[in-house]
């Protein structure tokens, strides 16, 4: 047993030298398939990334081309579009165009119709002033066309401005003459020539009897009053009467109508006078009323005597001034005219 126990170490050594080579033996076994499964999966691995990369490069190749087709039709709706657009933008510039030129057009039709309503204003004032004289009118007349001019409120208007200005203020400068009042004046005298007495019929003026009565007189007899009385019968048979002026013509009751119409014709001229301004006919026709009125008609009558102190009143009135022309603001109508016409 000894020997058996000292030969088994001896063997024992041996064991672990033939082990290892068994080992290594089985992991160069296991080594090549390990390499040849590692080639493969790397193989594998490298053919996966190539055809990674491949279909990477077709998709990202499948995507440009999506890209460019997309692109391309975007950029052709965008083109659409900006045709569409420029083309309505032609169009608004054409509709622009065309309102511009309207509103130029009725701009220059609505500056014709004021000038030509201030040129009719600027005329009416100077007919006002040559034919019937009513300086009132014509101021009224160029007062609106000055508010028409300031209402436009340009300055190629200043000039024309600047004329009736001059003439407003040259016709504030004239004295009134109350037409109108004159006028009415000589009507309120037509209406009341019906009423007014004639001085041949009117009742003339006694001279009373002066009687004489004294506390002290004596008492008469019976007889001589009897005489008294009979004499002073006698003498309301006389009338006597004394006039102080000459005697008023007798009238007819046909003359007296005839009279009083003609009377009223002469007023009548004298109105058309006044406002024809002629003054000469107007004081000829009012001293032909007055000395009618004054021989014919009782002048110691109320209304008679307020006629007679009307008529010599009115006969003094100015009627007719010296009235300026309009020819400066005529003047710059034509030149604004002319320059419109012009343009």
């Amino acid at each position: 047993m000894n020997a058996e126990q000292s030969s088994t170490p001896a063997v024992e050594p041996e064991a672990p030298r033939v082990a290892p080579r068994r080992r290594g033996a089985q992991g160069a076994l296991w080594l090549v398939p390990a390499l040849l499964l590692g080639g493969v999966l790397a193989w594998h691995v490298v053919d996966s990334r190539r055809e990674i990369d491949s279909l990477r490069a077709d998709v990202n190749r499948r995507f440009a081309d999506l890209d460019s087709a997309a692109h391309k039709e975007m950029l052709a709706g965008l083109g659409e579009r900006i045709a569409t657009l420029e083309a309505r933008q032609e169009a608004s510039r054409d509709q622009e165009a065309a309102l511009q030129a309207l509103f130029q057009d009725v701009a220059s039709g609505r500056e014709a119709a004021d000038l030509l309503e201030i040129e009719r204003d600027v005329t009416l004032a100077a007919q006002q002033l040559q034919l019937a004289g009513d300086v009132p009118v014509a101021l009224l007349a160029l007062r609106a066309a000055d508010a028409q001019l300031a209402r436009l409120d340009k300055a190629s208007l200043l000039p024309l401005r600047k004329a009736l200005a001059a003439d407003i203020a040259r016709l504030d400068g004239l004295p009134r003459v109350d037409l109108a009042g004159i006028s009415l004046r000589l009507e309120e005298m037509l209406r009341g020539i019906d009423q007014f007495p004639f001085a041949a019929h009117a009742r003339p003026h006694e001279d009373a009897p002066v009687a004489v009565v004294t506390d002290a007189a004596p008492a008469l007899p019976w007889w001589r009053l009897a005489l008294a009385d009979a004499w002073q019968e006698v003498r309301n048979l006389i009338r006597i009467q004394r006039f102080d002026r000459d005697e008023a013509p007798l009238l007819a009751p046909e003359q007296g109508f005839f009279l009083r119409e003609n009377l009223k014709l002469r007023l009548l001229s004298a109105r058309l006078a006044l406002f024809a301004r002629d003054e000469a006919s107007f004081r000829n026709d009012l001293k032909a009323a007055q000395d009618w009125l004054g021989r014919y008609f009782a002048s110691d009558d109320r209304a008679v005597a307020a006629a007679l102190a009307q008529l010599k009143e009115l006969a003094g009135a100015d009627i007719v001034l010296e009235l300026p022309d309009l020819r400066a603001s005529q003047q710059a109508l034509e030149a604004l005219r002319d320059s419109g016409e012009k343009q």
